[in-house]
């Protein structure tokens, strides 16, 4: 019987079910091997991006190659420890300009390199050796101070120079090696010195960098322009920096005075960082000198604090209160260009130009910007840089520093206070930015900053203008008293003359009083202080500052009987209806006031309403950003409160003249700080009062009275009378 081949379909079925077949199993073809590879640069192009786009100043040449010379001591010092020799007399940093060969020389003692060192150190960008060499020390690598991590510093000498050389001598090698590179072609040459006069000597170790530079660059010839960028990025740095200079003296040979020209090397960095040392070990003197001589400023400090932060974070930092507002603040409160706080890494200067952040997300300044007035320094071993070493990133780091700062700002006012004619003096130069810090900020420091805050007030303060505190004011309240009360206007007087206050004077009861839009900014912010809650006098909902009234009691009514006060009030139902039909759009509403006492009527706003001086503030904005008036700050029409036992108020229930309706809301604005809308119109009815004594329509004339001799003689006498 032939045999029949199984269908690889049952194949397949019979393999499953575990079934041995002569049949060979199909197998998957092997998987293709991946390949692996490394990126590749083109030199000469990753070279031009560190020149031309890494650093934004030329100037930083000089920082990172003096920082690479300090690093290169410092590992020379640790390195010594075990060894024998005072090599902390040999350490120091020589600078030396050629202004006839155009060349810039960069000399330390310090490590040097091998030949080795030298090929990998130089030859692969962003290779940092003082990295490797940190990394190296392992748990020990905290008593050494290293500055350079990122590798590419040496190479910002090509901002300023064509060609590069670098003679270096290792302590564990004789010979001394030379390293050339012109940045353009991409690669470099390295060869033994056989010169000795070029040779590394007569100190074991060291490098010593040579920089031939561009034409447009011989302003790095000049020895002051040395001097001006080493005070000012190197000043702090732990090694001595020696510039080479010629100096022109007079000396008096026989009868004559003759020039004498010597040269030689002078140190740059004689300064000391104060900020490193215990604060109990530094005096008052000291803090001011320091001061003077680090900010460049002819005042004295009128506090400083010294104080560091270890853990997580690690920073020491010194902030100074100026003894008079800088002259940039004093044209622009916060001005771009002022700079007051210096940011070092491990003494090498970085930059003193961070933003001053204002609260926002992203923020990266050192400080908030309503501490813009502060002059500090914050030096920091670990600070988010960019690689270029110029501009602070955004981090956790960032905001522990910020935070730290402001508290002992705060401490720093706080001591001030303590002292009342000093902080007179510190209130009248810094007082609006505490305010603009009471308004930014929030929590905490909102409430710190709120007790150092001084306002105006219908009591005399503690201070010698009359100022007082939330405190102060506080203390001063009768019992029960649940409201702090304030009330706005363009100066102190006209705030004052507010009729809105006319019941809280005679009752006694206290109003600060606030004559910038900032202060109302600043009260609002607050919202409630030591459980007092914060209110517009001139607002609807205060009446319970005034107490219930006895409805029990009687009122006199306007036509002289007595009446409950409730009947009274309701007797005036039609007068305010007819104020509200008469005057339109002008107010909200009409209703009979508890405040005035003296006044006809004044204007007020709602409990979320904006003040007179508000509105003329948000208006001026709109106007200076091109917004129209009409749609720019939607503030509600305020409020007319009449008196009612006021003669002219009970009058008009009478007479219903629409005239004297408009002369009243007109005096009532006025006198309330807001801006009249037709003057022409209020001159008109001022006009016509004076020579009628009525008001009459603007638009009607005052009618004219022929009067006899006689009843001139008698109007004579009258008027005499």
């Amino acid at each position: 019987q032939p045999t029949t081949r199984p269908s690889p379909r049952a194949a397949l079925a019979r393999t499953r079910a575990g079934a041995t077949t002569a049949t060979p199993p199909e197998t998957a073809p092997p998987a293709a091997a991946s390949d692996s590879f490394e990126f590749s640069a083109d030199v000469s192009r990753v070279m031009e991006i560190i020149i031309n786009s890494l650093y934004s100043d030329k100037d930083v040449f000089l920082r990172e190659l003096v920082s690479n010379a300090a690093d290169a001591c410092d590992k020379r010092r640790f390195l010594a420890i075990t060894e024998e020799g005072d090599w902390n007399q040999q350490l120091k940093i020589k600078i030396k300009p050629d202004p006839a060969a155009k060349t810039l020389t960069i000399e330390d003692m310090g490590v040097g390199m091998s030949r080795d060192e030298l090929v990998n150190n130089l030859g692969k960008i962003a290779q940092s050796g003082t990295k490797k060499f940190a990394e190296a020390l392992g748990q020990s690598k905290d008593n050494v101070n290293l500055i350079g991590q990122f590798g590419v510093g040496f190479y910002s000498g090509f901002l300023v120079a064509d060609t590069m050389k670098v003679y270096t001598k290792a302590a564990t090698s004789d010979d001394t090696y030379l390293w050339t590179s012109d940045a353009t072609s991409g690669g470099f040459t390295v060869d033994t010195v056989t010169d000795d006069k070029l040779k590394i000597g007569p100190h074991p170790a060291g490098t010593r960098v040579v920089l031939s530079l561009k034409d447009d660059c011989a302003e790095y010839l000049q020895e002051f322009k040395l001097r001006e960028l080493l005070k000012k990025y190197s000043e702090f740095v732990d090694f001595p920096i020696e510039l080479f200079a010629e100096k022109t003296t007079y000396e008096k040979q026989g009868n004559t005075t003759v020039p004498v020209t010597k040269a030689g090397y002078e140190l740059v960095n004689s300064m000391k960082p104060l900020w490193l040392r215990n604060p109990r070990e530094v005096n008052a003197s000291e803090y001011v000198e320091f001061y003077k001589s680090a900010f460049r400023a002819y005042d004295e400090p009128l506090r400083w604090s010294h104080f560091a932060l270890e853990g997580q974070v690690q920073f020491r930092a010194v902030l100074f209160v100026p003894g008079v507002l800088p002259y940039e603040l004093s044209r622009n409160m916060f001005d771009e260009d002022y700079s007051s706080m210096k940011l070092y890494v491990k003494r090498v200067f970085i930059n003193d130009k961070f933003p001053v952040g204002g609260g926002a997300e992203g923020d990266t300044g050192l400080v908030p910007r309503w501490l813009a007035f502060i002059k500090g320094l914050v030096d920091s071993e670990d600070l988010p840089l960019n690689v270029g070493r110029e501009i602070l990133q955004k981090s956790k780091m960032l905001a522990i520093i910020r935070k730290r700062i402001v508290r002992k700002s705060i401490d720093m006012f706080n001591q001030i206070a303590q002292n009342a004619s000093q902080y007179d003096t510190f209130w009248d130069n810094y007082g609006k930015y505490v305010k603009v810090g009471v308004v930014e900020e929030g929590g905490d420091t909102q409430k710190d900053l709120s007790k150092l805050c001084r306002f105006f007030s219908t009591h005399k303060g503690g201070s010698s203008k009359g100022l007082t505190t939330l405190g102060e004011y506080v203390e001063r309240m009768k019992p029960n008293a649940t409201k702090i009360l304030y009330v706005s206007g363009d100066s102190k007087a006209a705030a004052l003359a507010s009729p809105v206050l006319e019941r809280l004077k005679k009752e006694d009861y206290e109003v600060l009083v606030l004559t910038e839009p900032l202060d109302e900014l600043v009260v609002q912010s607050i919202g409630n202080f030591d459980g007092k809650q914060l209110v517009d006098a001139a607002q609807e909902d205060i009446d319970d500052v005034f107490g219930p009234d006895d409805d029990k009691d009687d009122a006199d009514d306007a036509d002289g009987s007595k009446k409950s006060k409730a009947d009274a009030e309701a007797s005036y139902d039609d007068l305010k209806d007819w104020l509200q039909e008469t005057l339109g759009s002008k107010i909200a509403k009409v209703q009979l006031s508890k405040r005035l006492t003296d006044s006809p009527a004044a204007l007020v706003q709602g409990a979320y309403g904006m003040s007179p001086m508000m509105r003329k503030y948000v208006q001026a904005q709109a106007a200076s950003t091109g917004q129209s008036e009409a749609g720019s700050y939607g503030v509600a029409a305020p409020t007319m409160e009449i008196n009612p036992a006021h003669p002219v108020i009970k009058d008009l229930r009478t007479s219903k003249s629409k005239e004297t309706a408009m002369l009243i809301y007109d005096l009532a604005a006025i006198t309330s700080g807001y801006d009249l809308e037709d003057a022409g119109a209020f001159a008109a009815r001022v006009n016509a009062l004076l020579v009628t004594g009525a008001v009459t329509p603007s638009d009607t004339p005052a009618p004219v009275v022929e009067e006899d001799d006689d009843a001139e003689e008698a109007k004579d006498v009258e008027v005499v009378e």
